[in-house]
């Protein structure tokens, strides 16, 4: 009787991952309309109609390619959803879609607008079932503008760590953080959240970024390399670059920049115990730094991962040197 118990139990608890797709046209129209419908992300110009609803965010990313499709996630459980002052949310299954967007004119630059949002993520987070951050996504603008601990990407990393305080001392999320070349200094920052942990996911090739030589800044980055999902059947992969230890690797080399970072998503996968490889069900976001190597990039993607559902976006790396990354998921 004590193992049906067990087996019960296990069902119950089961929260198989959302479903992340991208979808075009109709497709891509139809899907705040569908009640299992957690977020629906465009990109750039206004992929979607323009809505109120909270599920929708327009990423502030403009696409390579065209029509851009919309980032779709879905759990197979009716949805709620509202907002909390700036912050906009929507639950089901166990899961946990919240997103901010702050204007920095308004909250005194990047540092103090990484505080805030961080803060507010954290109040409301911390008050629901769905308390365990597993990935997060940071966009904002003119990340590599600055010198030394006054680059704004740094000044990010420190309002983001007063922000959060010690709500991750338990292990840090999966996360992104990208430049977008809009001209007003806007903030983005969304999460997956749920009612149980994940699993963190180290990149033996690379040094823990929370572990950082002070070269990089006062404050350290605050996130693990990728994150398995409670019931192991996703990784949700942090944004990924040509990083070999501490240090940026084949500076101004797209190939060879492109060839490290497959090398590093594939440590990746073996140390998440994962199988080798991406497929069609797997969608990846390829962030470009210079348009002129898009096309580059694109072939590389076709040639390398042929199949896998590939966004290209034009954004600015984390650290000036390097020319793409590469974020995304891999089912099990």
């Amino acid at each position: 009787m004590a193992h049906g118990h067990e087996i019960a139990a296990s069902i119950i608890s089961a929260r198989p991952a959302p479903h992340v797709s991208y979808r075009y046209g109709a497709a891509a129209a139809a899907a705040l309309a569908e009640p299992g419908t957690l977020a629906a992300l465009s990109f750039g110009a206004e992929a979607l109609p323009p809505s109120d609803d909270p599920r929708a965010l327009r990423i502030r990313l403009q696409p390579f390619d065209a029509p851009a499709p919309v980032e779709v996630w879905q759990v197979g459980t009716p949805v709620e959803h509202g907002r909390d002052g700036a912050l906009c949310w929507a639950a089901g299954g166990g899961w946990l879609y919240a997103s901010i967007e702050l204007d920095e004119r308004e909250h005194g630059g990047p540092e103090a607008s990484a505080a805030a949002a961080y803060a507010a993520l954290r109040r409301f987070v911390g008050g629901r079932d769905e308390r365990h951050v597993l990935r997060l996504w940071n966009y904002l603008g003119g990340i590599n503008q600055g010198e030394a601990d006054a680059e704004r990407y740094r000044r990010f990393c420190q309002g983001r760590a007063q922000g959060m305080g010690d709500f991750f001392a338990n292990g840090f999320p999966a996360a992104t953080a990208i430049g977008h070349r809009e001209t007003a200094p806007w903030l983005q920052v969304y999460l997956l959240a749920c009612d149980r942990p994940g699993t963190a996911v180290e990149n033996p090739r690379q040094v823990s970024a929370w572990r950082y030589p002070r070269q990089y800044g006062p404050t350290p980055p605050s996130f693990t390399r990728a994150m398995v999902l409670p019931d192991r059947d996703a990784l949700a992969i942090s944004g990924t670059a040509a990083v070999v230890g501490h240090a940026s690797v084949h500076a101004d080399d797209l190939d060879a920049q492109l060839e490290e970072t497959l090398a590093n998503l594939s440590a990746l996968l073996a140390s998440a115990s994962m199988p080798a490889g991406f497929g069609a069900h797997s969608p990846l976001k390829v962030y470009v730094r210079h348009r002129a190597d898009v096309s580059r990039v694109r072939d590389f993607m076709q040639r390398r991962l042929p199949g896998v559902p590939a966004l290209l976006l034009h954004g600015d790396i984390c650290r000036s040197e390097l020319l793409m990354e590469i974020d995304g998921w891999r089912y099990a």
